[in-house]
């Protein structure tokens, strides 16, 4: 037998980079099953890692780390040492690690903010954006008591999906649901995006890829390509960008809806009688 027949063709989906963010590990609303799952799936020469991965804020009060929040870290490992370069850009649940940016370790780079470059030449900022968020930056105590109120919004989002697994719907965020209604929500959504977009003008950049508000976006804003990865909290979404360069925004809800429509539209095995 050749060494070509006892390589196993590989299943994995090439692409060209990833973006998630607001992972939150260290937390039990993070959705660590499900992104270990979509790391699983692609072949990627570069990850970037854009903020909040770790909450350090959580961690403060307790430890909370079971199996599955290793297992997204020995994932990215796994990809760094096949090849994949991972740059982790601080955000602020996990600021504690700013004191170390511009640290290298092998494939792996810590840094604050990145630019990336897409296979079709666009210059692109990849930030956190807690820079942008007035209350972060300027009213922690303020953030801080945020954070609690987000907290017990999704407490009720985990037993709400708990119920919908038991009678076979998808995932489905509460959360999210409310900030497209909320009016102050919106609002705030949309002064945030306003403020990144300014700042990609100021400097020359045809687009930015962020995280920090959980909400995932791909659109137009004062003429800057504004891309949002979301989360892996309430939403589940990542950005990929594919070889030819063109960026997607992959939501899991999609793909569970996808699959449950397929599943529905399978024929039924008749079984033959005896």
């Amino acid at each position: 037998m050749s060494s070509a027949q006892l390589v196993k063709p590989s299943r994995k989906q090439r692409v060209r980079t990833l973006w998630i963010s607001d992972v939150h590990l260290g937390t039990r609303d993070c959705q660590a099953e499900h992104l270990a799952a979509f790391l699983k799936r692609y072949q990627a020469d570069r990850v970037y890692l854009v903020g909040d991965i770790i909450d350090g804020w959580k961690l403060r009060s307790g430890i909370y780390w079971p199996q599955a929040h290793s297992n997204v870290i020995r994932r990215l490992l796994t990809m760094s040492k096949r090849g994949t370069e991972v740059i982790y850009v601080t955000g602020n649940h996990d600021e504690f690690l700013r004191r170390y940016s511009s640290l290298v370790l092998g494939n792996i780079q810590l840094v604050d903010e990145a630019e990336h470059l897409t296979a079709d030449g666009r210059r692109l900022l990849v930030i956190h954006g807690d820079q942008f968020d007035v209350i972060t930056r300027y009213h922690r105590w303020l953030a801080f008591l945020g954070d609690s109120a987000y907290e017990f919004t999704l407490t009720l989002n985990r037993w709400l999906n708990h119920w919908r697994q038991r009678y076979g719907y998808g995932y489905w965020s509460l959360s999210a649901y409310l900030k497209h209604k909320v009016k102050s929500a919106v609002n705030f959504i949309s002064d945030f995006e306003e403020a990144i977009a300014h700042e990609c003008v100021k400097r020359g950049f045809n687009g930015v890829v962020c995280g920090h508000i959980h909400h995932a976006e791909i659109r137009s804003v004062g003429g800057v390509e504004y891309m949002n990865c979301g989360d892996w909290v309430e939403s589940c979404t990542a950005l990929i960008e594919q070889l030819d360069g063109s960026i997607v925004l992959y939501r899991l809800a999609e793909e569970q809806a996808a699959q449950e429509l397929h599943e529905a539209e399978r024929p039924a095995v008749v079984e033959p009688l005896a």
